[in-house]
């Protein structure tokens, strides 16, 4: 059954919405292979991520973002996996390829249909240039763009959705916060939040998500976009 009384969709975008692994695993293994050097790509992808959101998430007014962060991690892997042949250019271009990332292919639909009958915001700790650039890309029309890096107070600290939902000028139990985590998940339902974990079994490549299994008390779970459509159609 659908969540009543849901006047907004809040997607958490990073990894509900783009597919990081595979297009960050990509260019690493292109600019690997131009050199003759073989890594473990996946694991360094998957720490590229993990050491990333350590730095970005939970912050307040960091006089930074998540792009000055994905350039920093970078230049820190490729000291340690023996990297250092990558130039300045190849680096700035496999920074810049969080920019140019592919949606999963079941969301540009269900985003269409999700807008008929409701707001359909990203709500992300990405950068707005960040998510601009993915959305042209990937043609995704999103009503708004709520960007931790506009709140000044990055998630999972309650005051940033709480000043989004005051941006949206929504109760915050009118907004059904959407996301394949947990942690995101949580913090907007501590503050009132209705809550839909979407499965994105794949999101960090072969070795699984970390955090699979929804919280009990999450009002929705869905295995992918169309069903969520199709329960929010309902």
């Amino acid at each position: 059954m659908a969540v009543p009384g849901i006047a907004a969709l809040a997607f958490d975008t990073g990894g509900t919405v783009l597919d990081w692994h595979s297009g960050i695993r990509g260019v690493l293994a292109e600019a690997g292979a131009r050199h003759g050097v073989e890594r473990d790509w996946t694991a360094i992808t998957n720490e590229y991520r993990r050491r990333a959101l350590q730095r970005m998430t939970s912050q307040v007014t960091p006089g930074f973002n998540i792009d000055d962060v994905h350039r920093t991690v970078l230049d820190e892997l490729a000291g340690e996996h023996g990297l250092g042949m990558l130039s300045a250019s190849e680096r700035a271009a496999i920074a810049g390829r969080w920019h140019s990332l592919d949606a999963w292919p079941d969301f540009a639909p269900a985003l269409a249909r999700l807008r008929r009958n409701h707001t359909v915001v990203s709500f992300t700790i990405l950068s707005v240039s960040l998510i601009i650039d993915t959305a042209r890309r990937n043609g995704l029309h999103w009503d708004a763009v709520i960007s931790c890096e506009m709140l000044d107070v990055y998630k999972p600290r309650p005051e940033a959705y709480q000043r989004a939902a005051k941006l949206l000028q929504l109760a915050p139990d009118e907004i059904l916060m959407v996301a394949c985590h947990n942690f995101d998940l949580n913090a907007a339902r501590g503050v009132g939040y209705r809550t839909c974990f979407v499965r994105r079994p794949d999101e960090w490549g072969p070795a699984g998500p970390p955090d699979p299994v929804p919280h009990p008390a999450t009002d929705l779970v869905v295995d992918d976009f169309a069903e969520l459509a199709d329960r929010m159609a309902t």
